[in-house]
């Protein structure tokens, strides 16, 4: 967690830094992943499925081709279903990531370019039941990467779609493949 702060103020100081000759953005997007409920111990399990969520982020843009980003996203609470040592339990998951990443970009034109992020991700998962022994939280450090396109719908305004990867799995909430459609502002 402390590499992940320092990380977040590092890339915060080089975007304040940077914002002087670069061009900086933000935007927010509805985020979507599935759900799932592995948790050992319990049988009969299911989830709710796809569930979608918020995303916020910003960035700056260092040159046409590169560029830092920083997001967060707060995937929807969904409902759980299990069974344990015979008895039915419910609870509810809940699963938010932090991530800070390069971007590449690659323009085709005016209007429409590729890109991707490396970087990486704080996530953390939440189960609440009324079931005992099954509270529990799971937090993590690990790999972000996301592959997207960008429409500009003119010089401060533009659309965005992304395949995102938040980490690794975890035993309950959301997957850690994501896909996003968000609206950005360019300063």
């Amino acid at each position: 967690m402390k590499k992940l702060i320092f990380a977040l103020i590092a890339g915060a100081t080089a975007m304040g830094a940077a914002q002087a000759q670069n061009r900086p953005y933000v935007g927010v997007g509805v985020v979507a992943a599935d759900n799932e409920f592995e948790v050992a111990g319990t049988t009969n399990r299911s989830a709710e499925g796809h569930k979608a969520g918020g995303k916020i982020f910003g960035g700056v843009e260092i040159d046409q081709n590169f560029g830092v980003e920083v997001g967060h996203a707060d995937f929807k609470k969904t409902d759980v279903s299990f069974t344990q040592n015979g008895v039915n339990g419910r609870g509810e998951a809940d699963g938010r990531a932090t991530y800070i990443a390069a971007k590449a970009t690659a323009p085709m034109n005016e209007q429409f370019s590729f890109f991707g992020k490396l970087g990486v991700a704080h996530t953390k998962n939440k189960l609440s039941s009324a079931t005992p022994g099954m509270n529990r939280s799971e937090s993590d450090n690990g790999l972000y990467a996301g592959l997207g396109a960008q429409y500009n719908l003119s010089q401060q305004v533009a659309l965005t779609v992304e395949y995102e990867r938040y980490g690794k799995s975890r035993d309950f909430g959301p997957k850690p493949d994501a896909v996003t459609v968000a609206a950005r502002y360019n300063f």
